[in-house]
């Protein structure tokens, strides 16, 4: 009889244990909110920029071009994301001081990418650094002239960016490069470029812009929607890139989605800058408005951060003529105040 009760007690055990697994598994069959993961900062964004690494590569010498009376120019290459970039590498003859020649990463403004040629334009700027005792490199950046890749564009794409971030890599991996004196200096498209490179490398040492688009975003985009008339070359227009257009049709105007645009602005990240920065603009400018490089050197001096900034009467947006003189003596000075 105990036997029994025994294993009576062991079978309401079980149908104990059976019912409990069984609201168990019902339970557990619940669907609970899925824990999403934080959406990837948009590839254009600082925070995005700053997350990914520049390695470059060794500079690649392909020609020596004709001898210049106090500098030597070569047409050279390197890499970034994969691709093969071209250069203009210019170097000062003589021997290089002790640690290195300083060196100027040479940001180009716009160019029609198709008829875009390493070794053309830019002639004097370029002259004028490497006279005055700097390396100059000036990267082509992805799609231009014969370089590999799309042109992606500078405004609403990173990928002229990472071209730059990789050109500096790629300098300061030159023998006679002074690893620790690195500038930028950047002309129109090119001063966006510069800013968002400074915005996210911290040992740039110096930033010369002239007349560049270094407005925020609500500023570039009013103008870009009152007066634009520009239109992209027939190279540009097979691109499938993120536009402006796009990305107002995706994110909304910054009215509407102000912590979009304040993502993707190097205006965001000013007051952690490291890099002091001389501004060049001209009244005249018939392509960039002068008040750009009014508002960026209000509010970095706003934020205490060191900004120098010139205005030049009438002259146009190459800074033709007198200014021209001027505003290069201005730029050699200031770099080799920081950079020699």
């Amino acid at each position: 009889m105990k036997r029994f009760f025994f294993l009576m007690s062991l079978f309401c055990v079980g149908l104990f244990l059976s019912g409990c697994t069984r609201q168990l598994a019902a339970q557990t069959s619940i669907e609970l909110p899925a824990v999403l993961p934080s959406p990837a900062p948009n590839p254009l964004s600082i925070a995005a920029l700053k997350s990914r690494e520049y390695p470059g590569s060794k500079i690649e010498i392909t020609s020596e071009l004709p001898a210049a009376a106090n500098y030597t120019q070569y047409l050279a290459s390197y890499q970034s994301d994969g691709l093969k970039i071209n250069g203009l590498l210019t170097v000062p003859n003589g021997e290089a001081p002790e640690g290195g020649w300083p060196a100027i990463v040479f940001n180009h403004g716009y160019i029609p990418p198709e008829q875009y040629r390493t070794n053309q334009r830019y002639e004097s700027y370029v002259g004028g650094f490497a006279r005055s005792g700097f390396i100059v490199f000036k990267p082509d950046y992805r799609g231009h002239g014969d370089s590999e890749g799309d042109p992606t564009g500078a405004y609403f794409s990173p990928g002229y960016t990472i071209d730059v971030l990789n050109a500096i890599s790629s300098v300061r991996q030159l023998d006679n490069v002074n690893k620790d004196r690195i500038g930028l200096w950047g002309h129109s498209m090119g001063g966006h470029i510069t800013l968002r490179a400074i915005s996210v490398d911290p040992s740039i040492k110096a930033a010369v812009i002239w007349a560049g688009v270094v407005s925020d975003y609500p500023q570039f985009l009013a103008r870009r929607r009152a007066a634009s008339t520009w239109q992209p070359s027939p190279r540009e227009s097979t691109v499938n890139r993120p536009g402006r257009a796009q990305l107002l049709e995706q994110y909304g105007t910054p009215e509407q989605n102000p912590s979009f645009w304040q993502e993707i602005s190097p205006w965001a990240s000013l007051s952690e800058l490291k890099t002091p920065i001389q501004l060049h603009h001209a009244k005249g400018d018939e392509s960039v408005p002068w008040e750009y490089s009014q508002s960026l050197a209000d509010r970095l001096q706003s934020l205490s951060q060191p900004v120098e900034l010139f205005i030049y009467e009438g002259s146009n947006h190459n800074l033709s003529g007198t200014p021209f003189t001027l505003a290069m003596n201005r730029s050699v000075q200031f770099f080799k105040d920081h950079l020699q």
